[in-house]
């Protein structure tokens, strides 16, 4: 199982990754249109669909290799007993929060297909296209917090805030 979510975690990454090329192509297209007088409608948007979807499916991944930030004053001053606790207590919030994400953002790209919601710009797209990497993002965020959960409560979670703590960017 760890081998397969680990997958995904990386499958998602990869997908972030190429929108984010997809990113800078669309930023470099409008510079160039602005340059040599063309005008490629729909690049603005475009580019942030692509930022959006980058940003979402990176999420999980960025949380399994202990990238996000947090705050770690408060656990640096716990004791074992309740870093542990402030441990749970937070992904227990994080899990709440992601489920809750990833509900109402798979909701928001149903009702945008059902009602066949478009884009008020030019190009008149489809919304729930790019809501999609929206919605698939954050329900891969929650598989994470499910996998740190379980590894949180039988005592494998890598992550530990001593190390985190010793490293400081």
């Amino acid at each position: 199982m760890r081998a397969v979510l680990d997958r995904l975690y990386d499958a998602a990454a990869w997908v972030a990754a190429a929108f984010m090329v997809g990113l800078l192509a669309m930023v470099l297209i409008g510079v160039a249109g602005r340059q040599f007088g063309f005008y490629m409608p729909g690049t603005d948007a475009y580019a942030g669909y692509l930022m959006a979807g980058a940003g979402f499916l990176s999420l999980a991944h960025t949380l399994k290799r202990n990238e996000h930030i947090r705050v770690t004053l408060l656990l640096s001053l716990s004791g074992p007993r309740t870093r542990r606790a402030l441990e749970r207590w937070s992904l227990a919030v994080a899990l709440l929060l992601a489920a809750l994400l990833a509900f109402y953002s798979a909701r928001l790209a149903w009702q945008s297909w059902k009602f066949n919601d478009i884009s008020t710009g030019t190009d008149a797209a489809p919304l729930w296209i790019p809501q999609l990497s929206m919605a698939i993002g954050s329900l891969i965020l929650l598989v994470a917090f499910v996998d740190e959960a379980v590894l949180e409560l039988r005592g494998r979670r890598a992550g530990s805030a001593s190390g985190e703590m010793q490293r400081v960017e």
